[in-house]
Order: structure tokens, then sequence, then C-alpha cells
């Protein structure tokens, strides 16, 4: 199937919730009022579950638990909620997706988002944005399993989603990758153009004419996040640091390494996509 036609495939785009449509609308006016956006999460009672998930998760270390939509935005501000929204919102689109397991999938995912958030505030960027993209970083994954569940099979077998070499091998077979199906996806989601910029770029974020700090640190934080699934030694991380993107950002291995999460277990932000 060619890209144009997979992000046409009306089956593998999960459609925007009118409570994130409406949210959207909210959120981009010059002065969003707080509490229409607290109504709008609230009206959606799967959405209020997520994010609520998220917001009492260790990743923004609030200091008292968070009840309901109301406080969510109060303690987080309206960049920190329209992050949790627009996550939440597209996390929790896919459900049962052919020959991934979204335990997993999603566990890498968050793993990969903290990584990116914390390697964002070393860099002075978005720490937000950041977050975000780190946690849809890989979505097109899903999307090409849901379309092309019978040409992603062989695919796996011999090289697994969330092996290094994964978008290499489905250039190879399909002539394009997660990265540019995820980009498409959220650009309809109408996400902002530097998260689809982000995501378009992340496999070679500083090659050709691209010049692409957010990529560059979903580079980062994507690998660092595969190497935690496989387990990698001291000597697996070194031999697999991608230099030339650390080189560029001004990050060596150690720093890398330093902004692992304090614990690779996130079993409660899980459960706002797999509970």
């Amino acid at each position: 199937m060619e890209l144009e036609a997979l992000l046409n495939y009306p089956r593998a785009l999960p459609a925007m919730p009118r409570a994130v449509s409406d949210l959207l609308v909210e959120m981009n006016r010059e002065d969003p009022s707080p509490k229409r956006v607290s109504e709008l999460i609230g009206r959606d009672p799967a959405l209020t579950t997520r994010v609520l998930r998220l917001s009492n998760s260790a990743f923004f270390r609030v200091s008292r638990k968070i009840g309901s939509a109301d406080e969510a935005v109060a303690l987080l501000g309206m960049t920190h909620t329209r992050s949790l929204v627009m996550a939440a919102a597209l996390g929790g689109s896919f459900k049962n997706v052919p020959g991934i397991d979204l335990k997993q999938f999603w566990r890498y995912s968050l793993q990969a988002a903290e990584i990116a958030r914390s390697l964002s505030e070393t860099l002075h960027q978005n720490q937000s944005g950041a977050f975000t993209a780190g946690l849809i970083h890989a979505i097109g994954i899903l999307v090409m399993h849901i379309a092309m569940p019978d040409r992603m099979a062989p695919l796996d077998l011999s090289t697994s989603p969330l092996d290094f070499n994964r978008a290499a091998a489905e250039k190879a077979a399909l002539g394009y990758c997660y990265a540019e199906v995820g980009a498409g996806l959220v650009e309809r989601w109408q996400f902002p153009v530097e998260m689809v910029s982000a995501l378009a770029n992340q496999i070679s974020p500083f090659e050709g004419e691209a010049y692409d700090p957010l990529a560059g640190v979903l580079h980062l934080a994507s690998w660092r996040a595969r190497a935690q699934e496989l387990q990698l030694d001291d000597n697996g991380l070194a031999a697999t640091f991608p230099d030339m993107v650390g080189l560029t950002l001004g990050l060596e291995l150690d720093s890398v390494l330093g902004k692992d999460p304090s614990e690779w277990s996130i079993s409660q932000a899980l459960g706002a996509f797999i509970g």
C-alpha cells in the first residue's frame, strides 16, 4: 500500500473524537477558558479517565492527587493539559492492533516520552511538547499494522517493531516507515506543525536539508527506550549510541543515560492506554 493510500484508508486512521475537536478549538483561542476546557474534558468519561491517570502519574510530579478535570487544568496549566488531552485521545483510539503487544508498545512509548522531556529540559526546549511527541512518535506502527496486517506479519518476524533497524526495514519493504505515517496522522489531527515535523524527521533529524532539534530529541529518546526494552548492557549501549545525533545536540552517551527515568516501571500511566 502506498503512503498516500494508507493515510486515506478509513479503517487505519482513527477519527478525532468530537470532544477533542471542541477542546482544540477552545485551547487554540488567544485566551482559552480553563473552565470551558475542564467542562469539555468532563463530557467524555473515557478521556477524563485517561487524562487523570496520566496527570497523577510520576511523570508530572504533582504535589497531591488530582481528582477532577478542573484540578488537572488548574495544577498543570493549559500547555500541559493540551498535551495530555491530545496524547490521551490519540493513544486511546487504538485497541487490539494485530501483531502488536500494546502493553509493551505503550510502556516503550511512555519511557521515550519521559526521556524526551528530560532531554528537552537540558536543551531548553519545550518540555510539554517533547513529552507528547515522545509519547506518540511511534504511532505509525499501529496504523500500519491495522491497515496492512498481512504485510506487517513477515516484517515483524524478521525485524521486530522495536528493533533499531525497524525504520530501515520498513523503507526497504514499503518505501516509507512509521515516522512518515505518524506525521501524516497527527497532521490530520491538527497537531502543532513543529510536532508533525519532528515525527517526520525523527529517523534522520539532521540529514539533507533537515535540522530539527525536537526530532533529534525523539531520535535519542527512542534509541534509549528501545535499548531498555532490549536490555542492552553497557557495551551494547556504547555500540549503538547514535553519536552523530548526540554530537549535533551537544549530548554525549553519559549525558543521555543520565536522563533515564528514576524508575522504569510506569504502571500507573500505562493504565491510561491499556486500562
